[in-house]
């Protein structure tokens, strides 16, 4: 077990260290620039088809699940401890000019989510008892033709889903629930476990249901909280933010508990904290994204957007605000525990505020992976094995809550970085697809996209392909 610890470590430094966080957000600057800029160029578009039509029950095209349930299971696997603690690691380490490499990171980002969702819709399939199964294994091998590198990615995702969206989160929940309420860790876990089971079981439908109640609670209390103390210290905000933009390309002193960081640490913290909230280019939110009813692709990329632009712009934003505004930041305090002091400085029971918040964050990102384990376990071993998988992953959740297996933590924390190679060679190699995408969408204003044949004609695709897309769009 030492020497498979030791190569993973090996490997795990190379997945999430500079090559990586390189590759990802320069895959997202290439799109952007591909895009010219889309998530500007069209925000105020993007925001009326997302945010102002986020309950609307509209079911143009064909799916399984609304628009917004299918983004509010992405959002309930992207939003977890990343967003608490993750932001507060970046901070204590980092400094907070961390924050601003998160945003720049996010704002590219946006573009990579935006190209992943639609390759998930324009190659999704659909089975012979009418669900939808789509995602990075999907366009890999229907787009660029190589199944094999398909079956690494689900491969990784299959596993990756026992640590980072199970193991890891319950174990934050029992963790949180026992300091803040005295709560005994087995009860908390198996609890979990039971809840998660109930929605589980009922696959794609039954998990929309209940995240697109939950993802909208869950983040209006957690932001809300965070208003309340940003509102208490308004003063400070203009400050706040001075502080993020000042030290972004400076070397931070040591201050406080603080430990002083390189411009190149808070580079690093910020980016790899981002992705890791957001999850932009590791092929996650596609598998759930694809079983949406939409008319086109490109309507449904425009979730993607608003995901990362709630998660991380958003979100994260409110985390980092409160820790700053606060004065925390450079008390020596680091994840959870820094952005719970924080929460308690700005008013007598803002602890209960984050307790709160990591549960349902945590809960619903169980609730996601889940989906996304299923979907790799299914795409690898055929529909009738998912039953197995489950068999695994709920007993998971209550093992996670005790303690678990650091070492799986460990494996799966690099097996996530993993699934994002294959992903991004993909979106690359398919980037033509997405941009004569978003050419057919916006083409003619009333989108009766009678003339789309003239940019399918032009995608980097095989005849047979092109017709598909073609239906599709029609659809």
């Amino acid at each position: 077990m030492g020497t498979i610890l030791e190569i993973n470590s090996r490997i795990g430094d190379i997945v999430w260290g500079w090559p990586m966080l390189i590759l990802l957000v320069g895959t997202g600057i290439v799109l952007t620039f591909r895009l010219k800029f889309i998530q500007i160029r069209e925000f105020v578009y993007i925001i009326k088809s997302t945010l102002f039509k986020m309950f609307s029950k509209s079911s143009d095209g064909h799916g399984e699940v609304t628009a917004f349930q299918a983004v509010a299971t992405a959002l309930a696997a992207t939003v977890g401890t990343g967003n608490i603690a993750g932001v507060a690691l970046a901070i204590a380490i980092g400094g907070p000019g961390a924050i601003f490499w998160m945003w720049l990171s996010a704002f590219f980002g946006m573009a990579t989510k935006f190209s992943e969702v639609v390759l998930a819709i324009v190659y999704r399939e659909k089975n012979k008892d009418g669900s939808i199964s789509g995602g990075p294994m999907y366009y890999i091998k229907n787009g660029i033709k190589m199944p094999w590198l398909a079956k690494f990615f689900a491969m990784f995702g299959m596993l990756a889903t026992l640590g980072t969206g199970n193991m890891t989160q319950s174990n934050a929940v029992a963790s949180v629930l026992d300091q803040t309420f005295g709560i005994n860790k087995l009860f908390v876990g198996c609890v979990l476990a039971i809840l998660a089971g109930i929605v589980i079981i009922g696959g794609i439908k039954r998990i929309g249901v209940v995240t697109e109640k939950l993802v909208p609670f869950m983040a209006a209390f957690y932001i809300i909280g965070a208003i309340v103390i940003i509102a208490k210290n308004i003063g400070a905000v203009p400050g706040a933010f001075a502080l993020i933009f000042g030290s972004a390309f400076s070397t931070q002193a040591m201050t406080g508990g603080f430990a002083g960081a390189s411009v190149k640490l808070m580079m690093k913290m910020g980016i790899s904290r981002g992705v890791f909230t957001n999850e932009a280019g590791l092929g996650t939110a596609p598998i759930a994204h694809a079983a949406a009813t939409t008319d086109h692709p490109v309507r449904q990329g425009m979730w993607g957007i608003f995901e990362v632009l709630m998660d991380t712009l958003v979100i994260c934003t409110m985390t980092a605000l409160v820790i700053i505004v606060t004065g925390q930041w450079n008390s020596g305090l680091q994840g959870a525990v820094l952005t719970t002091t924080a929460f308690e400085t700005g008013f007598k029971g803002g602890s209960f505020v984050v307790a709160f918040g990591l549960t349902f964050f945590a809960f619903s990102t169980i609730l996601g992976w889940a989906y996304y384990g299923e979907r790799c376990m299914e795409f690898l071993f055929g529909k009738k094995s998912v039953i197995f998988y489950r068999i695994v992953f709920i007993p998971a959740i209550v093992v996670g809550s005790i303690g678990g297996l650091q070492a799986v933590w460990a494996i799966s924390d690099t097996l996530n970085g993993l699934m994002a190679i294959p992903n991004l060679i993909a979106i690359f190699m398919l980037q033509g697809v997405v941009v004569s995408m978003v050419k057919d969408f916006f083409a003619d204003p009333d989108y009766v996209r009678e003339s789309h044949h003239e940019y399918i004609s032009a995608l980097p695709i095989t005849e047979e392909d092109k017709k598909a897309v073609g239906n599709l769009i029609m659809k």
